[in-house]
């Protein structure tokens, strides 16, 4: 028996197709999945930030109790089955607080992501496939914005701005433009010199249609994977801000706050500041894992 054009010979005269190939979406798919399930860790990421998604999507049906209402038992009450993550210095359910919380920090991080990937790579997109004057302006910009640490940014934004989550929102988003755009920029740079392009141009196609139809979709992979990258340092700003005061106001359940008002009962309460401390680790680690994932099965040189 043998194979010949996609089709079994049993014996002469006689052939029978063979199974009809994987359909080229779906191998692609799991292609895709087997690189990125070698890694445990990446696996586990990913489950963390999926439990993450549930939390904040279905937090009114799985918190207990409301966030904000007082005296739900006793204050300062330490876990137990009616409390499982015990309660606060007013009595309000912590697990409540802490499910709650998971839907702030996760508009937080996404949103301000998001915002900051739109901006950053329309800048290294132009800046990258202009160059010129247009690249040096956009650079130096991104230089000045590089030499602010990003929560000494967010503090003075929001000290400027005010509280609230839209204004988080944004002091964070503007602090992750610049990675973004020197990430795009760099891609940009490499990919533009491609006889493809070259081929565009000669045939008359614009630079917008060449920027967004070739070269965009040529630089995607090292974007999405510094956006997954991202989203926890946006977390972990955000609490940082809310651990400062800067935050969201009270009584709004964000776990940089939860962890603040803890340290005034560090030693009678100790679950006050530790299990949202917690919660914000294993979001931002698995956040980490799951993105580390992305990187090597995204990034061909990494592939194995």
């Amino acid at each position: 028996m043998r194979t010949l054009d996609g089709l079994t010979v049993e014996s002469p005269g006689v052939t029978v197709p063979t199974p009809a190939a994987e359909p080229g979406a779906a191998a692609g798919i799991g292609r895709w999945w087997r690189r990125f399930a070698r890694s445990k860790g990446a696996v586990f990421g990913l489950a963390v930030f999926l439990a993450i998604v549930v939390m904040a999507v279905f937090a009114g049906v799985l918190a207990p109790y409301d966030p904000l209402t007082q005296g739900v038992g006793a204050p300062l009450e330490k876990p137990s089955l009616a409390h499982w993550a015990g309660t606060d210095s007013f009595g309000r359910d912590m697990l409540s607080r802490i499910i709650y919380g998971a839907r702030i920090a996760l508009i937080v991080g996404i949103v301000a992501v998001l915002l900051a990937l739109v901006a950053g790579v329309t800048l290294g997109l132009v800046a990258g496939y202009y160059g010129g004057v247009l690249d040096a302006v956009i650079m130096r910009v991104m230089d000045a914005l590089f030499a602010f640490p990003i929560i000494i940014l967010a503090i003075a934004m929001m000290a400027i701005m005010g509280f609230g989550v839209t204004n988080v929102i944004i002091a964070v988003g503007v602090g992750f433009i610049a990675p973004f755009a020197r990430v795009t920029r760099g891609d940009v740079l490499a990919v533009k010199e491609e006889p493809y392009i070259e081929a565009a141009r000669l045939a008359g196609i614009g630079n917008l249609p060449i920027i967004f139809r070739h070269v965009l979709p040529n630089v995607l992979a090292p974007i999405i994977v510094q956006g997954a990258l991202r989203v926890s340092g946006a977390i972990i700003t955000e609490a940082g801000l809310s651990f400062l005061g800067l935050g969201p106001p009270p009584p709004t359940p964000v776990w940089g706050s939860m962890i603040a008002e803890g340290r005034n009962f560090i030693v009678m309460a100790p679950h006050i500041s530790t299990i949202p401390g917690v919660a914000l680790m294993l979001t931002v680690v698995g956040l980490n894992l799951f993105g580390d994932g992305l990187r090597d099965t995204l990034d061909p040189r990494l592939r194995r």
